[in-house]
């Protein structure tokens, strides 16, 4: 089987233009076929409070009513998306910029109601992977802001790291799938404050002391709780760390294993 990088970077790269200038330079040079997931960072809150628009935040996670949604889809799809595109196309990476609306890829439902309304918020139902075989066996890569689609007209915000995770899980029986997630730590760390204290290897059971025993901070848990789901359904490595793990060998990052 063929390799296939699913690769996701967050608003610490994609807010300072020096950072993902440098990994999207690096990212071209991958030679594997490759999909790239990213976030919003911190452009689309900018731009909101600017155009006096209220931010909802509860627990950690944006509601998105309807005036968020216009701004998240011009930012993510529009501003953000297609600046990534054009830098990749100077590197000479032949990328496409992609909703999960485009090509009826990624299908979602809007979250249902209960405690909290989130809104037009996705979670996601199926991801059309021959659409995006075709591109990957033409060298096109494919480049996924953070929105999908209910297949009735309703785009709606999703989160990057499952989007990743579910295009990881989609592909895991035609190829070997590496799944990354790439942020400002170099991994899960024992010590929030200690960057060096990286905790390299985390199974099920690991998992359940450090989450137990508070180790675990609880705005790392959603992207572990990706990460799992991705290992349980065949996706074949699952890493966790700063963006040098995926050009520099002797990084420290995070592997989640079975």
């Amino acid at each position: 089987m063929k390799t296939l990088k699913v690769i996701k970077i967050g608003g610490n790269i994609i807010n300072n233009q020096d950072v993902l200038a440098d990994f999207l330079n690096q990212f071209s040079k991958i030679e594997s076929h490759k999909i790239l997931v990213h976030g919003g960072g911190n452009l689309a809150t900018t731009l909101a409070k600017e155009m006096n628009i209220e931010v909802k935040v509860v627990n950690g996670r944006r509601v998105t009513d309807r005036a968020t949604l216009d701004i998240i889809t011009m930012v993510y799809a529009g501003k953000i998306n297609k600046t990534i595109i054009a830098q990749l196309q100077s590197q000479y990476c032949n990328a496409i910029g992609f909703t999960g609306a485009d090509g009826n890829t990624i299908i979602s439902k809007k979250r249902p109601v209960k405690d909290i309304d989130f809104g037009f918020v996705g979670d996601i139902e199926s991801v059309n992977t021959e659409v995006l075989n075709l591109l990957l066996e033409n060298q096109i890569t494919p480049v996924f802001s953070a929105i999908t689609h209910n297949a009735k007209g309703q785009l709606l915000n999703t989160n990057a790291d499952t989007m990743a995770s579910e295009i990881a899980i989609g592909f895991s029986k035609t190829y070997n799938v590496e799944l990354y997630y790439c942020f400002e730590k170099n991994g899960v760390l024992k010590d929030i404050k200690e960057d060096n204290s990286v905790i390299e290897d985390i199974n099920a059971n690991t998992y359940k002391t450090l989450f137990e025993t508070g180790i675990i901070s609880e705005g790392m848990l959603p992207k572990l709780d990706n990460c799992f789901h991705a290992i349980k359904n065949e996706v074949k490595k699952v890493c966790i760390g700063k963006p040098e793990m995926l050009f520099n060998s002797n990084s420290k990052f995070t592997t989640i294993q079975a």
